[in-house]
């Protein structure tokens, strides 16, 4: 079969997208890869080009799509891969390589693999390694892989569930990535600091029916080690960052855990600020922490608000209410934590006025530096295997699967929703290449929301001059999708 697939290069492992983060997403399997003897070369697709040189010496490469955005990148690279190198492996891993399994291997992939995706990832290429004959089975090296049954790891032949058992965890290396300099940062009282990313849990305890990761986890969640996550956090406090995000699905999903690793993070290094995700159900649970959190050097928290109306709330399955989000804006504020609600504002179930009134909580509660622009235009998406899917209250709208776009296609019964979704979209686009001052862009979509009103459009307000300077604490990554 050639040269191992412990030569330098054999293996290659490909990011696409991580919400401008260094990838995670490898550094972890490469620590694992390595100790058993593997040499991988990385590509980053979100800063990098694609190198032919790199594709071309690659016997397996495993494409790394733990988002939506990643996903529709890797797959037109893999479209590339296979025509510089049409007998390497194609594997994808991560949590939309596992919801979207039967298209991906229908199309470019040989494996999929999801769940705790970095032990089966070791597995299939040791099964191969450990497999080679001569000559080369039916399919070559590609036609070897499908053939293999390895726990973890779905293949055309073998159907196998996503990995949900804890992995031997290692400490991620980062040697072979971009350095920090090339990813997101943190902006942050006129200041730009070089920024982290680390996880100190995987996985989530709730349900929520338009998230991905239920279908894949459902309901379970595991911490990662805290010596790992320690030890990560000093190599890239080493490497220059001066904030860190915590990438868990939720920080509070494991408080006891979250709070140890934050403490122990204080201790050792003082300056440096952080962010996390939590649920505004946990914000409030957890209130008594918010103040210590502050203290410890968190700057703030994402929170998946989604809607102000509590019908759709209801059918997302959020676990909170308009007046829970009310209180833990409050109580954020008291603690001296900013809050950074995304928002999911087109819904079947959106009306106008709904839409409406959000920009106006939005305009009232001074939360226009608190959120990206973006947050104003996300429109409900609906992967396969989504709990959406068999919802009663999502079956008028559900269209059919669309294969290209990796999602179910929906209608708004208010034709007008669906316009105002696309000129909104358009809108934010325009203002993040032109780098517009986000209370402009948001007066723009007010007055576009506005025209749609049965009373008539009102007048396009002027938006404060330059209050941007003043903006809370934000990554200059503004995509949450």
């Amino acid at each position: 079969m050639g040269n191992s697939l412990k030569s330098p290069g054999a293996l290659l492992l490909v990011s696409c997208y991580e919400l401008g983060h260094q990838p995670l997403s490898l550094a972890s399997p490469i620590a694992l890869l390595r100790q058993a003897g593997y040499r991988p070369a990385t590509l980053d697709l979100a800063v990098e080009r694609l190198r032919p040189g790199a594709v071309k010496r690659a016997r397996f490469i495993a494409i790394a799509v733990p988002m939506h955005t990643a996903l529709r990148i890797g797959t037109q690279a893999a479209e590339r891969i296979r025509a510089l190198n049409p007998e390497c492996v194609v594997c994808f891993y991560g949590l939309y390589a596992t919801l979207n399994a039967p298209a991906l291997l229908e199309r470019s992939a040989d494996a999929v693999i999801g769940g705790e995706s970095e032990e089966p990832l070791l597995g299939l290429v040791e099964a191969i390694e450990g497999t080679r004959t001569e000559p080369a089975p039916a399919g070559g090296l590609a036609g070897l892989a499908r053939s293999l049954g390895v726990p973890g790891v779905r293949t055309r032949e073998h159907h196998a569930p996503p990995w949900l058992r804890k992995i031997p965890f290692a400490v991620p290396e980062r040697d072979l990535l971009p350095p920090l300099r090339s990813y997101a940062r943190l902006d942050h009282g006129g200041e730009s600091r070089l920024a982290g990313h680390v996880e100190a849990s995987r996985g989530c305890l709730h349900h929520c029916r338009h998230c991905p990761i239920p279908p894949v986890y459902g309901g379970r969640f595991f911490v990662v080690p805290r010596q790992i996550v320690l030890a990560d956090l000093r190599n890239q406090v080493a490497a220059g960052a001066r904030h860190i995000t915590f990438g868990d699905p939720d920080f509070l999903n494991g408080p006891v855990h979250a709070m140890e690793i934050a403490r122990a993070l204080h201790a050792e290094f003082p300056s440096l600020t952080f962010d996390v995700t939590a649920k505004i159900e946990h914000l409030l649970k957890h209130r008594a922490l918010l103040p210590e959190l502050a203290r410890l050097g968190c700057l703030f928290v994402v929170s998946a608000v989604e809607s102000l109306n509590d019908t759709i709330l209801g059918i997302l399955d959020k676990g909170h209410t308009r007046s829970d989000v009310v209180l833990a804006l409050r109580l954020t504020s008291d603690a001296g934590i900013t809050l950074r609600p995304s928002f999911v504002p087109f819904t079947p179930w959106t009306s106008l006025s709904d839409y409406q009134e959000l920009l106006t909580f939005i305009e009232a509660g001074d939360l226009i530096g608190h959120l990206d622009p973006v947050q104003l235009s996300i429109r409900l998406l609906v992967p396969p295997g989504s709990l959406l899917v068999e919802h009663p209250a999502m079956r008028p709208f559900l269209g059919p699967l669309d294969a290209d776009r990796f999602t179910y296609l929906w209608a708004h019964p208010d034709p007008r929703l669906d316009r105002l979704q696309q000129e909104v979209a358009d809108l934010v686009a325009g203002a993040a290449g032109d780098h517009e001052e986000a209370h402009l862009t948001f007066a723009k979509i007010k007055a576009r929301a506005a025209a749609g009103r049965e009373d008539g459009p009102l007048p396009l307000p002027r938006p404060p001059d330059r209050r941007d300077k003043g903006r809370p604490p934000r990554l200059t990554e503004p995509w949450f999708c």
